[in-house]
């Protein structure tokens, strides 16, 4: 087996989530399970088919985030591999539905960090071994770095 890094692109005020899910259907569960969670969220979805034609079906309501989901997903080649690009929401908006999703079997993220997949490379195909999300520690938060947490989460709306 082989192993390579793929980057994947995160602009600037996009979060990206790639996961693992098993049927054709998918791409068509998740758009719902994103709609249905956030209905002003702006998303795209690109999900590896890993049988038959095994083509990349899209879906979402934003065009540049469905063609950076699709680039994600035909870079990291692997079968059965979803990736979804959202702007104006985040990913804990959705990600209690997108578990729900009957055929979703793993997420393996969810960011807006720097972003690498490893992946594994067979005679069979390829398959996400992990990733690597954003930068190593730097040290323990302080104080002033705690109360710096807790407005920003407040400022989100996330804590009174």
């Amino acid at each position: 087996m082989e192993t390579t890094s793929v980057k994947i692109e995160v602009p600037e005020g996009t979060n990206v989530i790639i996961g693992q899910t098993h049927f054709i259907k998918s791409v068509e569960d998740l758009y719902e399970a994103i709609v249905n969670s956030s209905p002003s969220i702006q998303f795209g979805i690109a999900f590896n088919e890993a049988s038959g034609p095994c083509l990349v079906r899209i879906d979402g309501n934003n065009e540049e985030l469905i063609q950076h989901a699709v680039s994600a997903a035909l870079s990291i080649g692997a079968g059965h591999v979803f990736v979804i690009y959202l702007q104006q929401g985040f990913p804990i908006n959705i990600l209690p539905s997108i578990r729900e999703t009957r055929e979703v079997v793993n997420i393996f993220c969810a960011t807006a960090n720097p972003l690498e997949v490893i992946v594994g490379i067979t005679e069979q195909g390829r398959g996400i071994l992990g990733v690597v999300d954003g930068s190593p520690p730097k040290g323990v938060e302080t104080d002033e770095d705690i109360q710096k947490r807790k407005e920003l989460l407040r400022k989100f709306g996330y804590k009174r």
